[in-house]
């Protein structure tokens, strides 16, 4: 492969993973936990965009259990999030493989 065509691909790629990069701002997951009690929404960046808490799990002498579930929401958010992002750059990553000197 000559220089210029690596250029080229480079450029290519680079391209790609911006369009994936904004993909991601604008992809929206959700973890939940208690059954549904608790959502949390993120976006493909891992940044946080809403919560949502049924008010019967809200109970002044168990605040331990909402800190338990917040947190459980939060990790299967922050797995989706990840695993989403997995997804959309697998292809492009993959792709970089075949590329000399970069793996």
């Amino acid at each position: 492969m000559n220089p210029r065509q690596l250029q080229q691909m480079a450029q290519q790629m680079q391209r790609q993973m911006q369009k994936i990069q904004e993909e991601l701002g604008e992809a929206i997951v959700e973890g939940t936990a208690g059954g549904g009690a608790i959502t949390v929404q993120m976006n493909g960046h891992r940044e946080i965009k809403g919560v949502t808490i049924s008010p019967e799990v809200v109970d002044p002498n168990d605040v331990e259990m909402l800190q338990d579930l917040l947190l459980a929401a939060f990790s299967d958010a922050t797995k989706r999030a990840q695993d989403l992002a997995e997804e959309r750059m697998g292809p492009l990553m993959g792709g970089m493989k075949g590329m000399p000197g970069l793996f």
